[in-house]
């Protein structure tokens, strides 16, 4: 069963009224920064990717510092992030690119980015909402089980969940909708025991086994 439209922008308004200035927690200096974090906080905690590259960024916040890093230094900055192998390579080879294709800034469009190392739907989206202030909608675990518990989605995968959720949602809350959503299923709609009693949402939710 899911929302209708009217339910959805309220759920939406109550959740903006509840949460102050709802953005990403991770900790950057720059759209090359943002992407990086993003890319490092792949099944990774945003605390745990600030604690590492709060000492990292403080040197090295560039396509061409990360290029002239190279791989195995890279790794040696990272190595307490999980799958860092693969991360340091990442960051590499897409610091290469943005420095030789894109002078080393950004792509602020979709297409473009997704073809960076290390890029997919997910951070696509964040880097696209945050730095850019598009209206995207980046489904991680928590807009995931929020969007289906509540009732905003219905959806087996992410990208289901993110087109349920643009089609939704009114366009004046797509730009602050992923945080909202994200950050609701952090601390109040929990995977294990949410707070439906603390829940400012709970009358609109359609959540069966919420205990109000």
């Amino acid at each position: 069963m899911l929302l209708n439209e009217n339910k959805a922008s309220k759920l939406i308004a109550l959740l903006n009224k509840s949460i102050k200035k709802p953005k990403t927690s991770l900790k950057y200096r720059n759209h090359f920064t943002l992407l990086t974090s993003v890319v490092l906080s792949a099944q990774c905690t945003d605390v745990n990717v600030n604690n590492v590259t709060k000492n990292i960024y403080k040197k090295y916040y560039t396509p061409k510092h990360f290029v002239d890093l190279g791989i195995i230094k890279i790794k040696n900055l990272i190595k307490s992030i999980g799958l860092f192998n693969n991360k340091a390579k990442n960051l590499y080879y897409l610091s290469k690119i943005l420095l030789e294709r894109y002078q080393s800034k950004i792509p602020n469009n979709f297409e473009e980015l997704i073809l960076l190392p290390g890029v997919g739907r997910k951070t696509a989206n964040v880097v696209l909402n945050a730095a850019f202030n598009k209206p995207t909608i980046a489904v991680d675990t928590h807009v995931f089980r929020v969007a289906n518990r509540t009732g905003l989605a219905n959806g087996k995968n992410p990208k289901q969940v993110e087109n349920q959720l643009l089609k939704i949602l009114p366009k004046k809350n797509l730009t602050k909708a992923h945080n909202l959503i994200l950050l609701h299923g952090r601390y109040i709609c929990k995977s294990r025991n949410p707070l439906c009693k603390k829940c400012v949402i709970s009358k609109v939710c359609l959540y069966e086994g919420k205990n109000e």
